[in-house]
C-alpha cells in the first residue's frame, strides 16, 4: 500500500481551501472505509473531511437536503427516517462509518440501485474546492435544475481526483410502508442469469435483486403498500422455488451485503462493472481461485469480488480485459483498476479545467 506522508484535518471551508493551496499534491479522504481509493504515491498529503460534518439544510416538504461532505451516512439516515424519508440507493458501509462525500467520490450504490437508480440519479448539487483553491458551486439545491453541464453527476465516482467535495445536495424519497424479502433457489449461474432477466422484466417492480456469495440463490426485495405485497409474493413463489425470509433475517442479509461482512477483512476487494449476460462467464473466471467470494448486485450490473490472497487480483487483469469488464480496487494493494479502462476526452478536459496545477492524482494512480 502506498505511503502517505501527512493528514490535514480542516474544520471549515476556509481551512479546506487553505489546505488545498498549501499542498503541492493531495488526496481527500473520508472515514477510510475504502482504503485503496485514498492511496497515492509517497509524499502526497491526505486531507480528511471528517471535520466538515453536519446537515446544512433539510427541506422535508421539498424532499431535499444539503450536508457537508464529512457527514456520516448513518446520521443522514436517522434524520431522514424521522420524517418518513430515505436514500433509495441503499448506501453501503453505513455501519462502518462511510461519509457522504466519500460515498459520492467512490460511486458506490447498494442493491436499491436496481429499481431507483444509483446515487448519481439523486445528486443535485455540490460545492467543490478545485485545484486552484476556489470554492465552486456546481448544480443547485432544487430538483428542477437543468442549466448547463451536469457536473455533479460527473463527480460521482471521481475518487477526489478533480477536487475536494465540500458540500452536497441530494433529493430523497418517501420510505415505503412495508419491505419483504424472498430467497429464491437457482441451479447454477446460468439459471440465476435467466431468473434475473425474467424477474427484472416482470410486472412486480422489485426494489432489489442480488445474488449473495455462496450457493446460487437470489435475494429479491419488494417494497410498497402492505396490502399489495402478499399477492405479488404468492405469484413469484408459484413460479420459482423459494421462501420468504422473516424480517430480522432479511434485515441481516441485506446488512451483511451492504457492509461487506462476507468479504475477507485483509484480502482484496473490488467492484466489477458488467451486465447480467456476462455473469456466467465472469463467474467461471473465478473458479480455481482459493477462497474467492462474489456478490452480484443491482440486478446483475455490478459484482463485488473478495479474494483471500490480495496477490491473486493481478492475475485477473488480462482475463477481465478479454471479457470487456473492468474493476475498481476498493481495498487491498495493487493497481487501482484491473481490466479495461478507457479515459475519455471529457475526463481530460474537466481535469484541466478544475485542476490545472495537477494537485490531485489522476484516476489511474
Amino acid at each position: 500500500m502506498p505511503i502517505i506522508s501527512e493528514i490535514l484535518k480542516p474544520e471549515s471551508l476556509t481551512e479546506l481551501q487553505d489546505a488545498v493551496c498549501g499542498a503541492p499534491r493531495l488526496v481527500p479522504v473520508g472515514a477510510g472505509t475504502k482504503t485503496r481509493l485514498s492511496g497515492a504515491e509517497e509524499g502526497v498529503t491526505r486531507v480528511s473531511l471528517q471535520g466538515l460534518s453536519g446537515v446544512v439544510e433539510y427541506e422535508p416538504d421539498e424532499y431535499t437536503f444539503t450536508a457537508l461532505a464529512g457527514t456520516p451516512i448513518a446520521e443522514l439516515i436517522e434524520i431522514l427516517s424521522a420524517r418518513g424519508q430515505y436514500l433509495p440507493w441503499d448506501p453501503m458501509l453505513v455501519a462502518a462509518g462511510a461519509t457522504l462525500g466519500g460515498t459520492v467520490a467512490a460511486g458506490l450504490s447498494g442493491p436499491g440501485r436496481f429499481r431507483f437508480g444509483g446515487l448519481r440519479d439523486f445528486i443535485l448539487g455540490v460545492r467543490l474546492v478545485d485545484g486552484s483553491g476556489r470554492l465552486l458551486r456546481l448544480g443547485g439545491k432544487v430538483v428542477k435544475n437543468a442549466a448547463g453541464f451536469d457536473l455533479p453527476k460527473f463527480l460521482v465516482g471521481s475518487l477526489g481526483r478533480f477536487g475536494v467535495l465540500a458540500e452536497l445536495t441530494f433529493k430523497v424519497f418517501p420510505r415505503p410502508s412495508t419491505s419483504r424479502t424472498l430467497r429464491l433457489a437457482a441451479a447454477d449461474p446460468e439459471a440465476a442469469t435467466r431468473m434475473l432477466s425474467e424477474l427484472g422484466g416482470g410486472r412486480w417492480e422489485l426494489e432489489a435483486m442480488d445474488v449473495p456469495p455462496g450457493d446460487p440463490v437470489l435475494l429479491v426485495r419488494l417494497a410498497g403498500p402492505t396490502a399489495a405485497l402478499p399477492g405479488l409474493i404468492e405469484e413469484i413463489l408459484r413460479r420459482w422455488p423459494g421462501t420468504e425470509l422473516p424480517s430480522p433475517a432479511a434485515a441481516e442479509a441485506w446488512t451483511e451485503l451492504g457492509e461487506f461482512r462476507w468479504a475477507h477483512p485483509t484480502g482484496w476487494l473490488g467492484k466489477v462493472i458488467l451486465d447480467p449476460a456476462q455473469w456466467p462467464q465472469f463467474h467461471r473466471t473465478l473458479r480455481g481461485v482459493i477462497d474467492s467470494r462474489v456478490h452480484l448486485s443491482s440486478g446483475g450490473n455490478v459484482a463485488y469480488v473478495s479474494l483471500a490472497d490480495p496477490g491473486d487480483a493481478a492475475g485477473f487483469n488480462e482475463r477481465w480485459r478479454g471479457l470487456g469488464v473492468r474493476s475498481l480496487t476498493l481495498r487491498g494493494p495493487g493497481p487501482l483498476w484491473l481490466g479495461e479502462r478507457r479515459p475519455s476526452e471529457i475526463e481530460a478536459a474537466v481535469k484541466t479545467a478544475l485542476d490545472p496545477e495537477n494537485r490531485f492524482p489522476s484516476l489511474d494512480e
